[in-house]
């Protein structure tokens, strides 16, 4: 495998993520520096139009209410406490100085508040002179002045309403500019996110798709059988545990490509060596021999039923080249090699096969119980003084089939048994010195059975061995809805 084009691990999630910051930092930041700005300028526009409307509310009471209240006293309609025009005054100079105050001293409102102070000073004594018998020419002369000096102060709050007005009408074009500013560079900013977006999704599909069309490339090559090939490190750093994946996935089809072949290759041999197994020379010798003696005794019908019996046993050990064939068949040909064996050995040999008929159709891989009660008979019965009894089982459970083959043959000791468990375990020959008494690679039949159960349904345990003093058993189970062709 060879490593990344720039060595530099790149990540789907992280291009994704610095594209979206870039962008929202881009539409984002003038946005929000345009929308402080127009919250300021709004601010001040608002202060400025509050404070004329603070302004405008004083003029009347400065021009017209205040000397009228004056006038009120001293034409001698009310006395001057009642007038009200001291409260008035208060009212007035204290929403100029709360004006002043947030204007930061604007000139008008200061000059508006010092001629405030003249009017106080005129009404003031205005008062002394209405208590203190001063003619009333001399009042009226001063109330003149009071009415001068209001109006002054009037013309003053006017100055200062225009200057606020022209604030707010500079504030409103500022405001305006502004927003035609923001937002030609709003929409330079689009075109301009447009753009980078554009970039950034080529840039992306080039991350995804490169790395991916490399993987497919050699997924191609995979499936067309060039299992050599491997797919190069990306630099993507969602695509390299894929990208190892699938580099795993071609190691692991080779070998068990190899392995296949070599299961394959072990099958063939097993299947050989089953089919030469069965037709054994010396069994078909000594079979051929008994039917020979019993044509010589003239016994017709024994000699009808045991040409029968291995008629049908060669027959269903070929089947035809087929690998399975029914429960029914199975039976029939175990059958078969029993009757010839016991016409052979006669008291030695009493054999008894209970297999429920329920299970007669289903479907089973030829030849696995007639080896296992050969073996029964050659490494049991007959080295066992007196003969003995073979039992051949078989009944359904869930969705599998169990056989057993029990024998009351001699049985083995712990350490032989220990040997034969091990070897079926391994696929190995018995150990020299092993086998069953009497003959020598005694293993042979257990050891076909058991690789051609694993190998043929795919499962790790094949054969079960118990084994003592009274004799051995053999079972398994394999599937019952195994079909043909699979």
């Amino acid at each position: 495998m060879r490593s990344g084009r720039n060595g530099a691990v790149r990540s789907i999630a992280g291009e994704a993520r610095r594209s979206t910051l870039v962008l929202t930092f881009v539409l984002m930041f003038p946005a929000l520096i345009s929308l402080a700005l127009m919250l300021v300028a709004v601010a001040l526009f608002s202060s400025s139009t509050r404070h004329m409307e603070q302004v405008a509310a004083l003029r009347p009471m400065v021009a017209t209410d205040i000397p009228e209240y004056i006038w009120n006293a001293v034409s001698g309609r009310v006395t001057y406490d009642a007038c009200g025009a001291e409260e008035a005054l208060q009212r007035v100079n204290g929403r100029l100085d709360a004006l002043i105050s947030e204007t930061g001293g604007q000139l008008e409102l200061v000059v508006a508040r010092r001629t405030m102070d003249t009017l106080a000073g005129y009404a003031g004594e205005i008062r002394q002179g209405l208590t203190g018998g001063t003619p009333i020419v001399e009042i009226e002369q001063m109330l003149d002045e009071v009415r001068s000096v209001a109006a002054l102060a009037e013309n003053m709050l006017s100055d200062c309403i225009t200057q606020e007005a022209e604030t707010a009408g500079a504030l409103n074009r500022q405001i305006v500019r502004i927003a035609v500013l923001f937002a030609a560079v709003e929409i330079a900013l689009f075109v301009f996110a447009l753009v980078f977006s554009l970039r950034m999704r080529r840039r992306l599909e080039r991350t995804i798709r490169e790395p991916i069309a490399r993987l497919e490339r050699v997924t191609g090559l995979l499936a067309s059988g060039k299992l050599e090939a491997r797919a190069e490190v990306t630099d993507t750093l969602e695509l390299r545990d894929l990208t190892a994946s699938v580099n795993r996935m071609a190691d692991r089809i080779g070998e068990l490509i190899q392995r296949n072949r070599e299961e394959q290759e072990n099958l063939k041999k097993a299947e050989l060596r089953s089919l030469q197994a069965q037709i054994n020379p010396h069994f078909l010798y000594n079979t051929l021999d008994t039917i020979l003696w019993l044509a010589e005794d003239e016994n017709s019908e024994e000699v009808i039923r045991i040409t029968k019996a291995l008629s049908d046993f060669f027959r269903i050990s070929l089947s035809s080249g087929r690998d399975w064939i029914t429960v029914e068949q199975e039976i029939r040909h175990l059958s078969g090699y029993l009757a010839i064996q016991k016409t052979r050995y006669r008291d030695v040999l009493n054999y008894r096969i209970q297999v429920d008929e329920e299970i007669y159709a289903c479907p089973i891989l030829k030849l696995l119980l007639q080896p296992l009660v050969e073996n029964a008979i050659y490494h049991g019965i007959k080295e066992h003084r007196g003969g003995g009894l073979i039992v051949v089982e078989g009944r359904r459970k869930g969705d599998r089939l169990f056989f057993t083959v029990c024998d009351t043959g001699g049985g083995m000791d712990a350490e032989r048994l220990s040997a034969v468990r091990r070897s079926l375990a391994e696929g190995t020959e018995m150990p020299h010195g092993q086998e069953f008494p009497g003959h020598a690679g005694s293993g042979f039949g257990l050891r076909n059975v058991d690789q051609r159960i694993r190998l043929y349904y795919s499962q790790a345990q094949g054969l079960s061995i118990d084994s003592g003093p009274e004799g051995t058993t053999v079972s398994f189970d394999v599937p019952a809805e195994r079909r043909e062709e699979e």
